[in-house]
């Protein structure tokens, strides 16, 4: 389970309503950082789901223990909060070393790297969140610091310049990406063992549920959670957010106990609805259905009826969508599938009726 989780409050008259804040996003805000120490599993038994990913992990740890050596090291792709965070600090924790983290962004020049590398005791975890934003200066660097343990320190400018080698003790890397497309083949082969992490089943979500409401003192019975597990947009970090917004709601307006009922009065405060769709989600649907008849439209246009900007749809509303099969992406715009229809409750117009199914439909195409 992983978790970077958290946030122990809430306004519960105040839904989230930007990008920047949604309650389904996936990205770690200030309050998911809060509280993930105390949710976080601390071993790779205690960690729910990804089990492919966990049954190899497992045999690589298990393995460099026997030989006495530093584990391989790792790179974890997969979508945001499904537990990269969490699975570098049980690497550490099952290898019995100190771990070090940082971020790609963090790494602009190749003497940040080298004043980290540097540093390193001996079978220490290095862990590199957004390991594919690096620069590419520091990225030719740590191509020899992961093979050979070794980095060569430029003194000097120009003709005068000279390199010195700085020998490292050998350590694991663990790079963390969302979008491992982006990094070049020869980082992407350094690495001994690559895990990719899938979106969870609501059966695992549940498990979640369960287990971080025991830490967080919170009653709820199995109905509960798979009510919640079933928004949650296969995501843990999303389930163990909606789970704390429930339980403000139960405490606050009812005995403080999560039943099917009580969840789903609490995310319908926040609007979140039976598939995890919220304001945004379901503006984006409306808008292509009533108002282009379900495409094709172009991005921009539909950007221009929701009334945000052309990467907010097309970044934060239209994956989840395009997963859920509810919006597809064609050349000739955005369209909308059969379940969308069903689920905002419409019928589709019929083929050519209608100004949606003539005028507006040439109109806006892409």
């Amino acid at each position: 389970m992983n978790w970077e989780d958290s946030s122990d409050t809430a306004d519960l008259s105040a839904p989230a309503d930007g990008p920047g804040d949604r309650l389904v996003g996936a990205d770690a805000d200030g309050e998911d950082t809060a509280v993930e120490a105390a949710l976080r599993p601390k071993d790779l038994e205690e960690f729910v789901g990804q089990e492919k990913v966990r049954e190899q992990l497992d045999l690589v740890l298990r393995a460099a223990r026997a030989r006495g050596a530093t584990a391989d090291h790792v790179l974890l792709s997969g979508a945001p909060g499904l537990g990269k965070t969490t699975l570098s600090m049980i690497i550490a924790a099952e290898m019995g070393a100190p771990i070090r983290i940082t971020s790609g962004p963090a790494i602009q020049h190749a003497g940040d790297l080298a004043a980290i590398l540097s540093s390193l005791q001996e079978g220490e975890v290095l862990f590199l969140d957004e390991i594919h934003r690096m620069s590419r200066p520091a990225e030719e660097m740590l191509y020899m610091a992961m093979e050979d343990f070794r980095v060569d320190v430029i003194v000097g400018k120009g003709p005068g310049a000279t390199a010195i080698p700085l020998e490292l003790p050998p350590f694991t890397l663990v790079g963390a990406t969302t979008r491992a497309g982006l990094l070049p083949p020869p980082l992407r082969d350094r690495f001994g063992f690559t895990g990719h992490m899938e979106f969870y089943e609501p059966s695992e979500l549940e498990r979640v549920i369960h287990r971080s409401a025991r830490l967080l003192d919170v009653e709820i019975d199995s109905a509960g959670a798979a009510e919640i597990a079933g928004r949650s947009r296969g995501t843990p970090r999303i389930a163990n957010r909606l789970l704390r917004r429930v339980r403000d709601y139960a405490q606050v307006k009812a005995d403080g106990v999560i039943t099917p009922e009580i969840a789903s009065v609490a995310l319908g405060v926040y609007e979140v609805d039976a598939r995890g769709l919220d304001r945004l989600d379901r503006a984006v649907l409306q808008a292509l259905l009533k108002l282009f008849g379900g495409g094709p439209v172009g991005l921009s246009t539909l950007a221009v009826a929701v009334g945000e900007e052309r990467e907010t749809v097309e970044e934060v509303a239209e994956p989840f969508l395009v997963r859920e099969g509810l919006l597809a992406r064609t050349p000739r715009g955005r369209v909308a599938t059969p379940a969308a229809w069903a689920h905002l409750g419409l019928v589709p117009p019929q083929q050519g009726g209608g100004p949606a199914g003539s005028g507006q439909q040439g109109l806006f195409r892409a």
